[in-house]
């Protein structure tokens, strides 16, 4: 009986191992397909243009060369337009995180009459909207064209966000709690700021990440938006501008660079844009899994 025991516990632990080897081996195939074609793009980025042209580049850089990246930091308006990139995406941050969390807690609290039916109205903006031609008209009539102000404001809220929040203030914010401290004389902001923030710290964190690197990848309204202000364009619509360059010859400013192939340019302004994003990563790491997993399941 024993022994029937053993090898009916070998075969299920056998079993569990092969389901584990699988499942390391699709999380193994997933990660690389993220992570080698940004190593190619760093390769291209550290690699003479001659073997660029002859695609000599693969996973690491052949005549390793910063000439490219020289000329990224000696050209005015993509430092400017990292500047602009930075702000822009700080402010929009700050701005997005304190319109979700205002809404998102009395969302959350069951002594608010009608909160489902503002909640229904929030998810309504997730399936359906106006389109870009009244956005545009509406931006235009606010005066806003051709601002900061435009990147920022238009898209500073996000419903999606705004349910995450409120599905985590719900499951991880014990009502007794609350209700012992407004029986100690806390109002509702009291409540907020000293109770329900330092507790939510996982969850805002990581829709910080989730606003910041939203706002940071993001061009295309400012492609429509920014016109005549050439010194506001971000970092992603310079490079956009340079990436759809078909030619063989980048206008920076100042000056005409002649390149045989703009792809060593084009991987580095890449890589030039992604670092300052992945710099912010490991700083919120810690609160990043544990704020997903809160806001993601309702207890």
């Amino acid at each position: 009986m024993k022994a029937s025991t053993g090898n009916l516990a070998v075969r299920r632990r056998q079993r569990f191992d092969g389901w584990d080897v699988l499942i390391h081996l699709t999380v193994l195939v997933a990660s690389l397909a993220c992570l080698l074609p940004f190593i190619h793009v760093v390769s291209k980025s550290l690699s003479e243009d001659a073997y660029v042209i002859a695609n000599k580049v693969f996973l690491w850089p052949v005549g390793f060369n910063l000439e490219a990246y020289h000329k990224i930091l000696a050209d005015d308006s993509i430092l400017r337009s990292l500047y602009v990139s930075v702000i822009v995406t700080v402010l929009f941050t700050i701005l997005g995180m304190v319109i979700t969390i205002c809404a998102a807690y009395p969302l959350s609290r069951k002594q608010l009459k009608g909160r489902t039916t503002l909640t229904i109205i929030f998810m309504f903006t997730m399936y359906f909207g106006g389109g870009i031609i009244p956005e545009y008209m509406l931006v235009n009539n606010l005066g806003l064209l051709d601002t900061i102000w435009s990147l920022i404001l238009p898209s500073a809220f996000s419903a999606f966000n705004l349910l995450i929040m409120k599905t985590a203030l719900s499951s991880s914010i014990p009502v007794s709690l609350e209700e012992s401290a407004r029986i100690d004389g806390a109002g509702h902001f009291r409540i907020l700021w000293n109770i329900v923030i330092p507790l939510s710290k996982p969850i805002i964190a990581t829709l910080s990440l989730f606003y910041a690197v939203g706002r940071w990848n993001t061009y295309q309204d400012a492609l429509f938006y920014i016109k005549q202000q050439v010194d506001l364009r971000p970092l992603q619509l310079k490079l956009y501008y340079l990436v759809i360059q078909a030619s063989e010859s980048f206008q920076l400013e100042a000056t005409q660079v002649q390149l045989s192939n703009p792809e060593v340019l084009k991987a580095s302004c890449v890589v030039f844009a992604t670092l300052p994003i992945l710099c912010v990563y490991p700083f919120i790491q810690k609160y990043f899994v544990q704020g997903v997993m809160l806001g993601a399941v309702k207890e």
